[in-house]
Parts: structure tokens; sequence; C-alpha cells
């Protein structure tokens, strides 16, 4: 537990980030009472909390080596990423828009939807995702585990083993692990909740900035967002916040649920669009090839990763932790909540994962 001159910063960032994304949850909820899911966004101010609170208590340690990756972590998080993002606004503010109305009139929110509806034609009819934006979401969603992973892989087994960085830099191949994650995974919520803000200021009628989105931003929007997220925030924060809790878990297990909240869904989601004929329940847009596509790729994923990365473990045991988080998933996919899945997932494949690792 380490809450530091060095730590409190990101806490106190994340939680006036908390409090930011709540206002515009509160006035998209007036402005769009049909269209924004308030139950989603209450649930992601809480998760934004947490995100902060939580920061300091990964590192374990409070030692002078350590103490120096969390200024560089608190540099990069709470300075460089928010210059960052400035500087991105500010060159489509000088550069691009400011001489050219033209310009401003085609990034306006009005514009966005026409180019939305040219994608997505049934869009406001049918609020179901077609095969090819489900894939560029899905693809888009998977980002944040391959990127965990490739970070432990290389904190540990190439920094910490190969190079023996670790004895020169004071810290452990694991703790250098923790301080990338953390540092990458917090800069890039910042980021995409500063696009956020950017995206979603059309609901203010004259503090609206929307035509500062780059139009590449917007292109990517174009091909992940579903219809009602529109009206939402967009999914990587939440499911990036969501998976916070979880770094507590040895990794095995966090990568695991990260993977089931990423490919698991992913499966379940363009299986079921591609070759789903059977609907359950009768009046749901869920499959039962959804279903099964979603249990057996979320109960393979874990058995490997637990396999690999929790060498310890009995491979009875690795089946039965595998095992429950691919239930648990099933589960909350057969329930169908009005809570996002990116939210429930991550938290409740964490929860039932970790029981089972700790007492089974």
């Amino acid at each position: 537990m380490v809450y530091n001159i060095y730590t409190i910063p990101v806490v106190l960032l994340f939680m006036i980030n908390g409090f930011g994304q709540l206002y515009y949850a509160y006035m998209l909820k007036k402005k769009y009472p049909n269209e924004h899911n308030f139950q989603n966004s209450l649930i992601t101010f809480i998760l934004w909390m947490a995100g902060g609170l939580l920061y300091p208590l990964f590192y374990t340690r409070d030692t002078i080596h350590v103490r120096w990756f969390q200024s560089l972590a608190m540099t990069i998080i709470c300075i460089y990423t928010p210059l960052f993002i400035f500087a991105i606004l500010f060159f489509q503010y000088l550069f691009i828009t400011i001489h050219d109305h033209k310009k401003v009139e085609a990034r306006k929110i009005e514009a966005f939807l026409e180019d939305f509806e040219e994608f997505n034609p049934k869009w406001r009819t049918n609020q179901e995702t077609s095969l090819i934006t489900d894939l560029h979401r899905k693809m888009f969603h998977f980002l944040p585990a391959a990127i965990i992973i490739s970070l432990w892989v290389f904190a540990v087994h190439i920094w910490g083993y190969l190079w023996g960085a670790d004895k020169i830099w004071g810290i452990t191949g694991e703790e250098y692990g923790i301080f990338l994650i953390l540092t990458v995974g917090y800069s890039a919520i910042i980021i995409f909740a500063a696009l956020d803000y950017v995206r979603l200021s059309y609901i203010f009628q004259k503090r609206r900035i929307y035509h500062l989105l780059p139009d590449t931003i917007s292109r990517l929007l174009i091909k992940t967002l579903r219809p009602n997220e529109i009206y939402e925030f967009t999914k990587p924060v939440v499911l990036i916040l969501a998976l916070v809790p979880s770094l507590f878990l040895p990794f095995g297990l966090f990568a695991s649920v990260a993977l089931i909240a990423s490919l698991g869904d992913a499966a379940a989601s363009i299986m079921g669009i591609k070759f789903g004929k059977r609907n359950f329940p009768k009046n749901s847009n869920k499959t039962i090839i959804g279903y099964i596509s979603g249990f057996f790729t979320s109960l393979m994923i874990s058995i490997v990763i637990l396999y690999f990365f929790e060498i310890h473990l009995t491979l009875f045991k690795i089946f039965m932790i595998a095992l429950g988080g691919a239930l648990t998933f099933l589960i909350i996919d057969l329930l169908n909540l009005k809570i996002d899945d990116n939210i429930t997932n991550p938290l409740f494949c964490a929860l039932i994962m970790g029981l089972l690792y700790f007492f089974l």
C-alpha cells in the first residue's frame, strides 16, 4: 500500500474524470432519456473511483527504486498523456479547422450520423450490429488483452530473465510488469476518456468541440460503434476499468479474465451473427450457437493461459478454474442483463475464478 506524492496525483486524476463522466452522463440522460443507459454510466463512475483508489495498492513495496518507477508512471499518466491529448486537439484547431469552415461543417455530429447511417443502413430500425461492424469492434476490444499479455511476457521473461535488468533497476520482473500494465493501461483510459469528452460535446449547445475530433477517430467509431453507443461512452474505457480489480489476482487469472471478456465475447457474438439460426430466448438476438461458441472459447483460452502462466497448478485445478470462468460467462450471456457485459464479464469472471483459485 503506497499512497505518496507520486501515486496520489493519479488517484485524483481518476476521481476528477469519474465526476466528469458522471456529469456528461447526467446531461446525456437529460437530452436522450430513451437512448442513454444511465445505470451503466453510474457503474462506470464507480469503476473510475475504484480505479483511482486502487492504483497505489498495486505497489506492494515502498523502496527508493519503486518510488522512481512510481514517479515515472505519474509523469506519463498525469503530465505527458494530457499534453499528448492537448497537442492533438490543438493541432486540429490550429492547422485543420480554424481556417476551413467547410471542414468544421463536415465534422459536426449531424455529418457523423449521416456517415454512420451510410455504413449501417438499418441502424434506425434495427439495433443489432452487422457482422463487419462486430468484427471491427471485437478486434478493437481484443487489443487491451493482447497488449497486457505482451507487456507481462516482455517484463518477466525478457527484461527480467534474459536481460537481468531487475538486478540493475532494483525491482523484480513482476513488479516491472505491473508498472508497465498500469502505466500503459491508465494512460489509455485517459486518452479514450478525453476523446469521449470531445465526441459527446455535441450535448452542449454553446460548448461543442466535436469538430476537433480527428477524421481517423471518426472513421474508426463509424466502424466499431453500435447504434446505442452513439449516446454512450466508448466501451474500451469501461472494459479496461472493469479489468483493474482483477490485476490483484495471479497474472494467469488476470489474463484469462481479459481474454474471456474479449475473445470469448467475440466468439459468441460473431458466431451468433454469422451462423445463428435459433434465438434464445425467442425475443432476443442471442443465439444458441453463440452461447456454445462463447462458452467453449472461454474454456479453452483459460485452460491454455493458466497452463502456461500458472505452472504450479494441477491440471484438475486449471480445468476447474477455467470451467468456472466459462460458466460465469455463459450465465451472464444467458441473463442478458441491461448492465453492459464489458462490466459484468470481467468483474464476475474474476470473482469466481479467484475464489476457485484460492479455495479449491
